[in-house]
């Protein structure tokens, strides 16, 4: 007998359908009170959630695992980020984990995610806390109720935060706390951690496997909106880079903050609602997140003033603050959230290093060299020891969540981008004139004239040249933007700095790829034609 289970593992769908504990899909304001009712929250002064999510405010990644099975063994790209657990281990976390749910009130839901209904994916969601059940009401999408009368099983979430292994060495993990993915037994299993990032990071992860290998969808870590011409845009863009900023246009109705697919002829949220940060919100700021956070939504590790008001500048227990809300908490919305392929697809970097130029167009090599380096960068302050610009990478825009080689997610971009012409656009939000601390951040009222341009169609063919470095297509004018600012060269005061910080940032691109490329799954299931094609959207160095 396993220290935590039994001798055998126990079926979860027969737990749940004999399960009398559960309560089924619960309004927002039952669950809100059932928080309140089991001391797990407190209510701001407009009437929203607040809760701590205990001792881990974000996603735990060296504690995500995926079972190694026949199914996932040859497919997944094994490493730091898919990290392998046994099956054996797995059954034995499980059964620990439905032992600990078995005698408690427990919440379920009802739920799916993919809006186009082609590729719906439905969820069985099963919470220790009434909170955590809040926040999947908030962030998948909600079934009509002739949806949830012909309801089947499809993937199963159990999360349990009070969960805890005191022996993980014994089950082939690192601490108490696990997120498990079971592509076989299609279950996802949450213990020992209250953060709910962890439940819409691992259904993401699970689409991130499946529409691929299944449906030759696209899966994309990007926020998307459309206009008034029904022309869609897609925004990709690490922390920091302004991508909800970006997106969120009065002049555009907002398909989604986060997760998409790209089918043969749709771009359509995963999601129902939104997880933003909220560190340092304002209603100048961010107004249509500062609206959005109204009764239902569920702020996570904030802090109040003494009036009972949210102190968004507040980071004494995470700078991670974060709130969820339902897309239609937004005024401004696309209804559903689906459109067409895109017309435009934006990169977006904070580049520190003060050297790529603030619009650039790509072409279909750039695009997936780009696309598959996921580049951004940290300046001083933002983490202990970082004393000047450091180079960040996040394969696909999305890295913690690809359980494929990010070789196969670049190369269905390019595919897309071959049949459907979409143009897609390197925008740097970063650093002009030299490097963070030197050079200044480059203005987001040029960084939008440019988008606009973009989106409005005032850029002609004729108007760019070719970075020597990077090779990239620079905008030499622009409406509204000072054609200085175009060329990063023209901006720095000494020209052979310049491109000596170039080089050296080109040069951790080169880096970058080698360990992409040269990694063991890449050359196990990659063409070397595939890699030698992206290779070719590089720098030049």
């Amino acid at each position: 007998m396993n220290a935590i289970g039994t001798k055998q593992p126990i079926d979860i769908i027969t737990f749940i359908n004999k399960n009398i504990n559960i309560i089924w899909d619960l309004e927002p304001q039952e669950l809100v009170k059932k928080s309140l009712e089991m001391g797990m929250g407190k209510l701001s002064n407009k009437q929203v959630l607040a809760i701590d999510t205990g001792k881990f405010t974000g996603r735990a990644p060296k504690d995500r695992f995926i079972v190694d099975d026949d199914i996932t063994n040859k497919d997944v790209d094994w490493g730091d980020i898919n990290q392998p657990i046994s099956d054996p281990n797995y059954q034995a976390l499980k059964t620990g984990l439905i032992n600990h749910l078995n005698n408690k009130n427990l919440f379920g839901r009802k739920c799916y995610a993919c809006a186009e209904k082609a590729h719906k994916l439905n969820i069985t969601l099963i919470t220790e806390y009434p909170w955590s059940n809040l926040f999947g009401y908030n962030m998948f999408l909600r079934p009509t109720k002739e949806e949830l009368n012909s309801f089947t099983h499809e993937w199963t979430i159990l999360c349990a935060p009070s969960f805890k292994v005191s022996n993980p060495d014994q089950y082939g993990i690192n601490q108490d706390n696990f997120a498990i993915i079971n592509f076989k037994e299609q279950v996802i299993i949450i213990g020992g951690t209250g953060y709910t990032g962890e439940i819409k990071k691992g259904i993401f992860s699970v689409l991130n496997y499946i529409l691929p290998k299944k449906k030759s969808v696209l899966p994309m870590h990007c926020s998307a909106n459309i206009g008034i011409q029904n022309d869609t845009a897609l925004f990709f863009g690490l922390s920091g880079t302004g991508k909800t900023t970006l997106s969120a246009d009065p002049n555009r109705k907002l398909i989604g903050d986060d997760e998409h697919g790209w089918s043969d002829n749709s771009i359509f949220n995963f999601e129902g609602g939104c997880y933003a940060k909220c560190i340092n919100l304002s209603a100048e700021t961010e107004p249509d997140i500062f609206a959005a956070i109204k009764e239902g939504a569920l702020l996570e590790n904030i802090c109040f003033n003494q009036d009972n008001t949210v102190d968004f500048t507040d980071c004494s227990k995470t700078e991670n603050t974060r709130v969820s809300y339902p897309i239609f908490h937004i005024n401004n919305i696309a209804k559903p959230s689906i459109g067409p392929i895109p017309k435009n697809i934006f990169f977006l970097t904070a580049d520190a290093f003060g050297v790529l130029p603030p619009i650039s167009k790509l072409t279909k090599e750039q695009a997936m060299y780009h696309f598959i380096s996921g580049y951004t960068s940290k300046v001083a302050g933002t983490e202990e020891g970082i004393i000047e610009p450091e180079a960040t990478f996040s394969a696909c825009f999305g890295a913690p969540f690809m359980p494929l080689h990010p070789t196969i997610y670049a190369k269905m971009l390019g595919q897309k981008i071959e049949e459907t012409n979409v143009n897609v656009w390197l925008i740097n939000t970063g650093w002009s004139g030299g490097p963070y601390g030197i050079g200044n951040r480059i203005r987001l009222k040029y960084t939008r004239a440019m988008i606009s341009a973009v989106m409005n169609e005032e850029l002609t063919q004729n108007e760019y040249i070719t970075h020597d470095i990077f090779g990239l297509n620079m905008l030499n004018k622009c409406p509204n933007v000072p054609n200085q600012i175009l060329n990063p060269i023209n901006t720095w005061n000494n020209h052979l700095e310049y491109k000596h910080t170039a080089e050296k940032l080109a040069k951790l691109f080169q880096v970058n790829f080698s360990q992409i490329s040269n990694s063991k799954t890449s050359r196990s299931t990659i063409e070397s034609n595939t890699l030698k094609a992206i290779e070719m959207g590089g720098p030049r160095t």
